[in-house]
């Protein structure tokens, strides 16, 4: 059985392989990167890695071949990009004769509104279309997508927002990966959808949590979109990334991750980490607080 890795040099895909390697040889193990020489880590453990490129198919192709159990990791860039890259992997996969193909998608995908959703929506819809046995990994939220607002908090600022009372269901990335992982090299995840949620909190609940952890009073600021956008820039945010930002505040607010889930608990054998707990990690990983 061959198991690859997509975008394996990413912080995902490198915490997904580092997983696999704990439980699968690494000669049954490969990673399809655009540039092969940032993957030299996992060669040199015996991971197979090989050139592949979303953007041209005809590297796909080569990619893929002799592949059991392939892992599709959501690329990066906007959504008419995302769509044409995953399409591209998913096609080539079916060229390639793929058994299985995982997918971390989004929470919800096929029902969700939020403006991240049309790529994963898309991607899932070209997988079925396939009829290749598959997994969709329906990601949550990274606690790692906040260190930027925790490092503001530490140097004196509130918690802004503009996502009103929308609960969000954050989770470590680790956890993402180690459910991928448990799926990639686990039988009978054939056809199944897993909602990878932590437990659902408010940004009060958050800032509150974070406050434990940093001993000190954090106070939130709910603010609307246009305010949330004009803190965002006077933060030194870039200019192309506020409108970004605040989709995502106004997706939580209108309830897009608000999706109650134990799928953790079934791939993982436990819940999600406690988020007080998962700050404690977070928190004591960052260069601020050393």
């Amino acid at each position: 059985m061959k198991i690859l890795v997509t975008g394996a040099t990413g912080k995902l895909g490198t915490k997904i392989v580092e997983t696999l390697l704990k439980s699968v040889p690494a000669d049954q193990l490969a990673v399809s990167v655009r540039n092969p020489e940032k993957a030299e880590g996992f060669r040199a453990r015996g991971v197979e890695v090989r050139q592949g490129d979303f953007d041209h198919p005809e590297t796909l192709d080569t990619a893929l071949t002799g592949i059991d159990r392939l892992l599709i990791i959501s690329a990066d860039g906007d959504n008419e990009t995302r769509i044409r890259q995953h399409t591209n992997a998913v096609a080539a996969a079916e060229r390639a004769g793929v058994k299985f193909i995982a997918y971390t998608s989004l929470v919800n995908a096929k029902e969700s509104k939020m403006f991240l959703s049309p790529p994963h929506k898309a991607t899932e819809e070209a997988i079925l279309r396939t009829g290749i046995p598959y997994s969709f990994l329906r990601n949550n939220w990274y606690l790692e997508n906040e260190i930027s607002s925790i490092q503001g908090v530490l140097a004196g600022a509130p918690w802004v927002t503009s996502a009103g009372s929308g609960k969000v269901g954050w989770a470590l990335q680790q956890e993402y990966a180690e459910a991928a992982a448990a799926v990639l090299a686990g039988d009978g995840h054939e056809n199944t959808v897993y909602e990878l949620s932590g437990k659902l909190m408010t940004q009060e609940q958050f800032a509150s949590a974070l406050g434990e952890v940093l001993g000190k009073d954090i106070p939130v600021q709910q603010v609307d979109d246009e305010a949330y956008a004009d803190i965002m820039k006077g933060a030194g945010v870039p200019d192309f990334l506020v409108p970004f930002l605040i989709g995502i505040q106004q997706g939580i607010r209108e309830g897009g991750l608000e999706v109650e889930s134990n799928d953790f608990e079934k791939l993982l054998g436990r819940p999600a980490t406690p988020v007080r707990e998962a700050l404690t990690q977070i928190v004591r990983g960052m260069p601020s607080s050393k």
